[in-house]
């Protein structure tokens, strides 16, 4: 029954969308520079699996510095779609948009070992979106799981096009 909630679609058809964001979207987002940013993407999924999203988080701080700059990086959605688009890769359970009983997590990222729960803002602050986090009570949709759950607050900034701010917690 867990696969079935991880997977609805099926596990082939999932690893063909996957397969296909990684060869239709992500060459926008890397541009030129394939093999720099497979390898980052390598490193950052090899940090997640060692349980340091920090690490990660500063990786990918560093690695958006190299993403040209886009005239439509003014919404939420740019930056939630950015995020799915990159952690899909990593090989681990990605959603948007997870609903609980009293709102919506951003993004949910399931690992082997842990649940991080991401919730975004934009020019505000990452101590804002923990916040919400907790406001909303969004662990406790994932109270069964049997998995550590963890909370990740990030925050991005307009003028930067990059990560501003973030604060990963246990829940």
């Amino acid at each position: 029954m867990a696969s079935q909630r991880l997977y609805p679609i099926g596990i082939q058809t999932f690893r063909e969308i996957r397969t296909g964001l990684y060869r239709s979207l992500l060459p926008h987002y890397i541009g030129q520079n394939t093999a720099k940013g497979t390898t980052t993407i390598a490193k950052m999924s090899a940090l997640i699996r060692r349980g340091d999203l920090d690490g990660a988080l500063q990786m990918l701080q560093t690695y958006l510095t190299t993403i040209p700059y886009c005239d439509n990086a003014n919404s939420k959605g740019h930056y939630q779609q950015m995020m799915y688009v990159i952690f899909s890769i990593l090989d681990h359970y990605v959603d948007v948009e997870e609903r609980t009983a009293t709102g919506r997590v951003d993004m949910v990222l399931r690992t082997a070992t842990h649940i991080y729960l991401f919730e975004f803002k934009l020019n505000k602050s990452a101590q804002v979106a923990m916040s919400q986090i907790d406001l909303k009570h969004y662990p406790a949709r994932f109270a069964l799981s049997g998995l550590p759950v963890v909370k990740v607050g990030v925050n991005f900034d307009v003028a930067t096009h990059n990560i501003a701010d973030w604060i990963v917690s246990p829940a």
